[in-house]
């Protein structure tokens, strides 16, 4: 199968540079929120716990690390003619609410009408945490996963429709465990094409 690999260019949905904290800044900064909290950080279970929380943020914030156009740089041309949907569906992903941080959890369902090339399958959901693994609201994260597939695939159309619970709601406020929050965007055919709306719900209807 051939692959075409375009030149990467700066993706626009990148969020402006900082100065970031040193490691010890961001642990003390965690010992002051235990603090506040009404916890003794000096007592054994918490001595560790600054260190530990650091390292947890590097794994759920790796989005600000991540360059979309990169993960969605490589194409493939020698598909056997095929210009359908393509859909992958049920990616989990988890973000955080960059009002109160804390998370939502969810699915995203994107599908694409491809132009002249696909993209490897996997990358829908690398895509899909590059921007989920940043603070987020789930309506820019939705924006962002689209503009991302129009501005690297060139696709005719896009659609990306994403479910989640955010417990933020859940856990505290209103506390209302289980309701869920539905996002979707769509662009080109499936924009100006009822049909293809139609069709893009009823795949993602059909039983597994």
């Amino acid at each position: 199968m051939d692959a075409t690999v375009k030149p990467i260019k700066k993706d626009i949905s990148e969020p402006k540079p900082v100065a970031r904290p040193s490691r010890a800044q961001a642990e003390e900064a965690v010992r002051t929120l235990l603090a506040w909290a009404g916890e003794d950080v000096t007592r054994e279970g918490l001595l560790e716990t600054p260190k530990r929380v650091a390292k947890a943020y590097e794994e759920f914030f790796e989005g600000y690390n991540l360059d979309a156009e990169e993960v969605l740089n490589k194409t493939f041309r020698d598909v056997g003619g095929y210009d359908d949907m393509v859909l992958v569906k049920d990616i989990p992903f988890f973000s955080h609410c960059e009002h109160h941080m804390v998370p939502f959890v969810g699915k995203a369902h994107i599908a694409y009408l491809p132009t002249d090339s696909v993209v490897g399958l996997s990358k829908l959901g690398r895509v899909t945490d590059v921007f989920a693994k940043r603070f987020q609201t789930q309506e820019n994260l939705t924006q962002q996963i689209i503009d991302a597939i129009n501005d690297n695939l060139n696709p005719r159309g896009a659609a990306v429709m994403l479910e989640a619970e955010h417990m933020c709601m859940s856990l505290r406020g209103v506390k209302k465990h289980g309701a869920t929050t539905l996002t979707q965007r769509f662009t080109g055919v499936f924009a100006e094409e009822p049909k293809e709306q139609d069709r893009f719900f009823h795949l993602l209807a059909l039983q597994k």
